[in-house]
């Protein structure tokens, strides 16, 4: 991978397995500093020998536990970083969960509760610690991960789908925002992913799950999921100079021409392309409805 983000520092959060370490790999490869963060100190410790031993001369790969919907850890990430780096370009908001599987009205509410509060608030956060570090320094990247609970409905992982559909408008909004400071914020939808959280899914059955999308995960696992590097190699370019003014985008690391998104800037800027919007009558071929 060619060194794109050679001089770039950035943070990942959930990084310590899956498709946050895929993603702080391949940002190491690329050039980059990181600092990745998980609440699972024993595998992030393991994650940063790993992304260690990758690293070229000057470059560093540092870590730290933190739970990031908790305000205090969050703090305490985005201090280590600037007292590590002194400007940070890029924060990957990659930690998620599904939280519990089965019907909305029955599966235990500390859980569902705790589940907006990992993938949401720990996603909101974050950027509220370092968006006015980007704005001092007039240059930011933010990328988001989504997944396909933004944009299809998941019935009985109703947590994970509403969550995923807020990260995503947040994202947004958040971009409009900020983007007269330079600041680029995007989601990733990286596919279906062969990882933990699938076994996770598998594991509940498909009682919990419901039938149906079982079998589409039974098939996904089978067929080995979307590829990690594919989501990583779109969060390496969306952290780097090279996507500079595309923003407020819900980018497919697997259908989507990303590669080429640069090309259609104008077209990005003047349209809602790539962005969640209200489906009518009309863009159905309906002749009802629309005024």
């Amino acid at each position: 991978m060619s060194q794109v983000l050679a001089g770039r520092s950035a943070v990942i959060t959930g990084a310590n397995q899956g498709l946050g370490l895929a993603i702080a790999t391949a940002y190491v490869e690329a050039g980059a500093n990181v600092l990745i963060c998980a609440r699972d100190e024993q595998l992030l410790t393991a994650g940063q020998e790993t992304l260690a031993a990758r690293c070229r001369t000057g470059q560093s790969v540092h870590a730290q536990r933190a739970d990031v919907s908790n305000p205090a850890d969050v703090t305490q990430l985005a201090a280590r970083a600037f007292d590590l780096f002194g400007q940070v370009h890029v924060l990957v908001n990659n930690a998620g969960v599904y939280g519990p599987m089965g019907a909305s009205d029955e599966v235990d509410w500390t859980a569902w509760a705790r589940a907006l509060e990992i993938n949401l608030y720990g996603s909101v956060l974050p950027c509220r610690a370092f968006v006015p570090h980007f704005k001092t320094h007039r240059y930011g990247k933010i990328v988001q991960l989504s997944g396909g609970g933004a944009t299809n409905p998941l019935p009985r992982i109703s947590a994970y789908a509403a969550s995923k559909a807020a990260v995503v408008r947040f994202a947004e909004s958040l971009a409009l925002e900020v983007k007269a400071h330079r600041i680029d914020v995007n989601a990733i939808a990286p596919g279906p992913l062969a990882t933990r959280m699938l076994d996770e899914l598998l594991a509940a059955g498909p009682e919990a799950t419901g039938p149906d999308f079982y079998a589409r995960m039974v098939k996904t696992k089978a067929d080995g999921g979307a590829p990690l590097e594919r989501g990583a190699a779109l969060a390496v370019y969306l952290g780097s100079a090279e996507s500079d003014g595309i923003t407020g985008r819900l980018i497919s690391a697997v259908w989507d021409p990303w590669e080429t998104l640069a090309d259609h800037q104008s077209d990005l800027d003047r349209t809602d392309v790539y962005t969640l919007r209200r489906i009518t009558p009309k863009d159905r071929g309906l002749g009802w409805g629309d005024q």
